[in-house]
This record gives C-alpha cells, structure tokens and sequence, in this order.
C-alpha cells in the first residue's frame, strides 16, 4: 500500500479548504480584537496547521488507517498523563500537559485520533456490529477516552466526543432499535439532572457544574453566577446589524470593560457578536455549516466506509463543538467551557483541527469519482 497516490487535484475540495481558511482568519483578527497579546500565537497556529493539513491531505488515509490501535492507545495515553506531576491545572481542572515551557490540551489531539480510531474499527466491524458482543466492546473502548476526559473534568468535551462517536456509530449501521432507547434514556437523563439541581439533589454533578445550571435557569437568583453569560447576551445584543467594528475602543464595550472574562477563548463569539454585529455572527455560522456540509458531502462520495466516518467524524466534531459553544454563548445552553472550532485562541485546538480536516481532503482525493475515471 503506497503512502502516496497520483492524485487527481480536480478532486481536491478546495471549497472546504477556503471555508475553513477563511474562518480561520476571521477568527484571528477576532482574537487580536479579543486580546492583542495572542493575535501573533493564533496566527502561527494557523501556518503551523496549514502545513500540518496540506501534508497530511496527501498521506494515504487507509494507509494511515492501519495504526488505529496506536492512535487509540496514544489517546488515552495522553489523557492519562494529566494526571500525573506533568499535568497542569488552572480554574479548578487539569486539562493540559506541561512539558518545558510548552503547555498543549491532550484532550484536542485526542478526539481526532478517537476519530481516526473508530473509522477504522467500525468498518472492520461492520458486519456484527449490532451483536451484544461488539456492541459492548464499543461501549468499552469509547468509556475509556470519555471517562479520563469527564475526570478532569471538561463535561463539555465529554458530550460532545461522546455525540462524535455515537453518530459514527450510527452512520456505520448502528440499529434504529439500539438508537431509539439511547436518545430516549439520554432526554430523561438531562431531565433527571436539571429536575435534580434545581431541588439540590446535584443530579450526580459537580458543585459548580450543578450551580452553572442554576444560574442558567434562575439568573436572578444567581447572579453573580451568571453574571459572564449574561453579559454575552449583552454583548451580542448590542452589536445590532453591523457591530462597532473590531478593535473599537468604546467606553459602552463590554468587551473594554473586561466584563467577561478571556474573551479570546471560549466566550470569542460574544466579541465577534458586539464588533461585527448581526452579519458578522451569521457569516461566522455559515462558515462553520459549510465546513459541516462538505464534510458530510465529502463522505457520500468515499470509496470505503472508513473514509466515510472520517468525514462524519470530522463533521460531527466541529458542528456538535460550535453548536454547545454558540448556545452557551447566546444562553441557550447552561455556560461550560469549550472553544468555538477555527475562532477561538487556542493552538492545540487549531492544529488538532487542520489534521482533522487533512484527512478529510485526503477522502476526497481518493473519492469513488477517482477510481471510475
């Protein structure tokens, strides 16, 4: 099996690449706006990940596919060590590992190569995978990512590597009637924790996981609780149509006004929404659809099934993160911590998403349409 292949570069999804190349940019000049310190850092992140996607776009996915015990291995492997005298702790978690005077999120790298991992493995798999046996080795292999990433604990990451794997899952053949039951447990279990905070039982959460969902359904009771997503509201709200432009230095800022805390990070899009207003968060949003959509396009026209849950993978990682991250934002959803995909500062995230999408493009490179010309 050759590492490379004579590519077709007709086949090369270069809508995918300016999508995600303009967003990426945008979202540098929302970080400079954020916190002029990390514009520079995001803007290496984002050369450093070009490199990283161009490279691997060209790599042989079933080639690369073969090592998907390694990729599994080196995930929890790098989860695990957050937990050792090299993790590193900041706000009541340990997410990151500090090696020197560098510090990257594991847990980033990770849901990639999750992915990676079970592209390969469902489709080995495909044929009995509705078996109680191969279903309680999915169930087996997915707890043990998910439950290092729940200890650290990032909850938000958890549901949603957890959303990423159930929905490779069920694009690989997972029965309706397996389905079914699990969505229906899942909506009683949300049910269950909400009813149960409210009435200080804790539904099984951490305390400042339980009083986050308190300040999300009561903010006038909690407010300094919900005082950071309620001034996102704010800041979304006052940018109307067209924003105060990026950069302003406003006295009416929320943003001047340091009234939410590191915007550069996971609230980015409470900033986009008050500097570039209305037409700027939805070009921001359409960006991110179209990200998801030729993923998703990309994976009808794959050659095997393993490249058809790289692309679904991919699609679910990104739509799943921009969706928890949006709805927090905008108090759709109780305030937890995770970046918005291709906008917020972050170069783990950043690079870790480039690859991600390398593999992708390197589906389409290999598409059924090559193999019938």
């Amino acid at each position: 099996m050759n590492l490379f292949r004579n590519y077709h570069i007709k086949n090369y999804n270069f809508r995918l690449v300016v999508a995600v190349l303009t967003l990426t940019i945008l979202g540098v000049f929302i970080v400079g706006s954020a916190n002029e310190n990390y514009m520079t850092r995001q803007i290496v992140g984002m050369l450093l990940g070009l490199i990283v996607m161009t490279v691997v776009s060209l790599v042989n996915y079933s080639l690369v596919l073969s090592f998907h015990w390694v990729y599994y291995a080196v995930a929890c492997v790098m989860l695990a060590l957050v937990f050792t005298p090299l993790g590193y702790s900041s706000h009541n978690a340990t997410r990151w590992l500090q090696i020197g005077g560098f510090r990257y999120q594991p847990s980033e790298f990770a849901k990639v190569l999750i992915v990676l991992f079970f592209a390969r493995f469902l489709m080995d798999h495909e044929e009995d995978l509705n078996t109680p046996k191969r279903l309680a080795l999915c169930a087996l292999l997915g707890a043990a990512p998910l439950l290092l990433i729940v200890r650290e604990p990032d909850l938000s990451t958890t549901i949603v590597t957890f959303m990423m794997i159930f929905s490779m899952m069920f694009f690989a053949g997972l029965s309706y009637k397996i389905v079914a039951p699990l969505v229906g447990a899942g909506v009683l279990g949300v049910l269950f924790v909400i009813y149960s905070t409210i009435y200080s039982a804790g539904g099984g959460l951490l305390a400042y996981q339980g009083n986050r969902i308190k300040a999300w359904l009561q903010p006038e009771k909690y407010p300094d609780l919900a005082r950071q997503q309620q001034n996102s509201i704010m800041a979304i709200g006052s940018g109307q149509v067209l924003g105060k432009g990026l950069n302003n230095t406003g006295v009416d800022s929320v943003k001047n006004g340091n009234y939410i805390p590191e915007p550069h990070t996971d609230f980015i899009f409470a900033v986009a929404g008050e500097e570039l207003g209305f037409l700027g968060s939805s070009i921001i949003i359409i960006l991110l659809f179209v990200i998801v959509y030729e993923c998703i396009r990309t994976a009808k026209r794959a050659k095997d099934l393993s490249g058809k849950l790289i692309c679904i993978g991919m699609a679910s990682l990104v739509g799943f993160q921009a969706f928890v991250n949006i709805c927090v934002v905008t108090g759709l959803m109780p305030n937890t911590g995770i970046p918005l995909p291709f906008v917020s500062y972050g170069l783990t995230s950043l690079v870790a998403l480039y690859f991600g999408i390398g593999m992708v493009l390197n589906v389409s490179l290999q598409s059924k349409k090559f193999y019938e010309v």
